[in-house]
């Protein structure tokens, strides 16, 4: 680096993007099943449910871990690497 000069790092291009404290994706998806049963299948109580319990197990994750989805991706991809 040359002496003298710097550059900023902002902290929105560390962090995941989340909507709702759910990862984007995550969020997305669960809002358009949960759309799907509510409108598709005409259960409109099935479909809240179904986007509050999918959204509050979301945003529980990540809490935990803001980056659980590409963990797990990741898991399932490597699955049998380290088995006994």
């Amino acid at each position: 680096m040359l002496e003298g000069y710097s550059v900023p790092v902002h902290r929105s291009l560390t962090e995941p993007i989340m909507m709702a404290g759910a990862p984007r994706g995550v969020a997305i998806l669960n809002g358009t099943a949960a759309a799907a049963v509510g409108l598709g299948l005409q259960m409109w109580v099935a479909g809240i449910v179904l986007w509050m319990i999918g959204q509050g197990a979301a945003v529980y994750a990540a809490k935990k871990d803001p980056k659980f989805l590409e963990v797990g991706v990741r898991h399932l991809k490597h699955q049998g690497y380290l088995s006994c």
